[in-house]
């Protein structure tokens, strides 16, 4: 018997550390590490230990006389990636458990963000004895793109909060939930509490693609419909027109096929998700009845991994379907990843009444209206134009960070610079100031690929403080919490959360859900007053 690694997988890596017989692959400091699409494991290698299946914060990992019907050949794909990535090296570095100076035996920072990013690196921090961390997180509620940014029928992804709940709930570990850094408190009064603080709070900007018509109304980002559906406060109140048969998607990323699975899926899909309820209704009743995928690219260069492709393709009452034009005659039948694509170019039969359909080869010139968005035209790959009309044209071509106040920033990359997570301010390091997720990298990689990157980070600041380099707090964890409490008369705890959060599955499971989310601060607010004072 062996254990195989499933779509879904959030590259946290921790399966790697149990492994006794390092049978998993690519491993943090391998070459494809942020590239793979997933982990694998080595079924010439594994010894039926069971430790990668007991420590997956996701439950990705199941034995292979165990798996669920529609992984049935990732057996296969998980031997197949060793044919070309055979393991030479006997095993990783021993980890060392890190101790802070004898004469200096207390550590506090500040972690601002709560999503993955901010997790692992507290994560980190608290593992060494004499940690103390703050977390700052703007909104009542914690775990960042997990809650707004991970589709809502994706729940085994949504699975590592259960890992972040316990990192957060630590005794060393101060919450400071509606506390928006910058606003409600500086930068420079949080060093004035802290030797250290750590930026994490992920990009919330968009990249754009720079043509004429971009910011005409039905122009969006795949962003703000995520949001939207996902039930973020700042985006609940949006409005999108689906009247409309047709939505133009741009990009061809995992967020793209997220979208496209919202706007095609039906209620039954969805109905039992943690997707916001005013998002469910309109979908319910929504005209829309194709979805097309667009990229500049041919499918050799998709962004999306194989497991959504093919979730995607699984998608009841949804064809997917491709021009064979703009496939490539390259694509090998017995990929899986291509085995879709092809079958969607050759797709016959009568229609299922909703279609996702892949478009290649194609480079937006214009979006085009009167007042909003009527259509799209294309530069083609055989040098003709195409024009689609559309009301809703949504752009999935990435993630950015913007400037924060008080921190440098690239304004080029989109990123604070940094080195090996410290902050550059000019030339040298910002003292006292670290970075972390996608504000230090760029919006690449996975949930787990933020694991690798705080530890990073955090292994500077630890070298940092014990070097000397950091300057003590002039001001004691007490008085921060005084100061913060006098400009803001909501700021919610840990234990504050997890009334919101047990109020949130108690509805959910009334209604037969995973959760029903609240999407208004003021209501969260409310509730949490409602809920101390009885």
């Amino acid at each position: 018997m062996t254990f195989v690694i499933t779509p879904g997988c959030c590259s946290d890596a921790s399966c790697i550390s149990v492994c006794p017989v390092q049978c998993i692959r690519p491993r943090p400091g391998d070459p494809d590490f942020h590239s793979t699409e997933q982990l694998y494991i080595d079924p010439a290698t594994c010894i039926d230990c069971q430790a990668c299946m007991d420590e997956c914060p996701i439950d990705a990992v199941h034995p292979d006389y165990d798996m669920p019907d529609a992984f049935g050949d990732l057996l296969k794909i998980n031997a197949d990636y060793f044919k070309d990535n055979p393991i030479v090296e006997a095993g990783p570095p021993r980890h060392v458990r890190v101790q802070l100076p004898k004469d200096r035996p207390s550590l506090r920072v500040a972690v601002v963000g709560s999503g993955p990013a901010a997790c692992y690196a507290v994560s980190a921090l608290t593992e060494i004895r004499g940690v103390e961390v703050s977390v700052f997180e703007r909104l009542p509620t914690p775990f960042g793109l997990v809650r707004s940014g991970v589709a809502p029928d994706h729940n085994q992804t949504k699975r590592i909060t259960e890992l972040f709940r316990r990192t957060l709930a630590k005794k060393t570990v101060s919450c400071f939930f509606n506390v928006e850094v910058g606003v409600d408190v500086s930068i420079e009064e949080m060093l004035e509490h802290h030797h250290a603080v750590l930026w994490a709070a992920g990009a919330d900007d968009d990249r754009k693609l720079g043509v004429p018509g971009e910011d005409l109304p039905g122009s969006y980002s795949a962003r703000e419909m995520v949001a939207w559906y996902n039930g973020h406060p700042d985006h609940a109140d949006r409005v999108f027109d689906l009247t409309g048969e047709t939505v133009v998607m741009i990009g061809n990323g995992n967020v793209a096929l997220d979208v496209a699975r919202a706007l095609t899926g039906s209620t039954e899909h969805f109905g039992r998700s943690d997707i916001a309820d005013h998002a469910l209704h309109v979908l319910a009743n929504s005209g829309v009845k194709e979805v097309v995928i667009a990229a500049r690219r041919g499918p050799e260069h998709a962004a999306y991994s194989t497991g959504e492709l093919v979730a995607l393709d699984r998608l009841e009452g949804v064809d997917v379907v491709a021009h064979a034009d703009e496939i490539s005659t390259q694509l090998d039948p017995d990929d899986r990843r291509d085995a879709v694509l092809i079958a969607a170019a050759n797709r016959t039969g009568p229609e299922s009444g909703r279609r996702i359909v892949f478009r290649y080869q194609l480079s937006p010139l214009s979006i085009d209206g009167d007042g909003r968005v009527q259509s799209i035209t294309f530069a083609r790959w055989d040098g003709e134009t195409e024009t689609i009309a559309t009301p809703l044209i949504l752009r999935a071509i990435g993630y950015r960070g913007r400037a924060s106040a008080g921190l440098p920033f690239d304004d080029t990359t989109g990123t604070i610079p940094h080195e090996q997570g410290r902050i550059i301010d000019g030339t040298e390091p910002a003292r006292g100031l670290y970075c972390s997720g996608w504000i230090k990298r760029g919006a690449t990689g996975v949930i787990g690929t933020n694991k690798t990157d705080a530890t990073e980070t955090v292994a500077s600041l630890i070298e940092d403080f014990v070097a000397g380099k950091l300057h003590e707090p002039s001001r004691g964890a007490e008085e921060l919490s005084t100061l913060i409490g006098s400009r803001k008369s909501d700021v919610l705890d840990y234990e504050a959360w997890r009334r919101i959060d047990e109020e949130e599955l108690g509805r959910g499971r009334a209604a037969g859900r995973s959760r029903v989310k609240f999407v208004s601060v003021d209501d969260m607010l409310a509730f949490t007053r409602a809920a101390a004072s009885s």
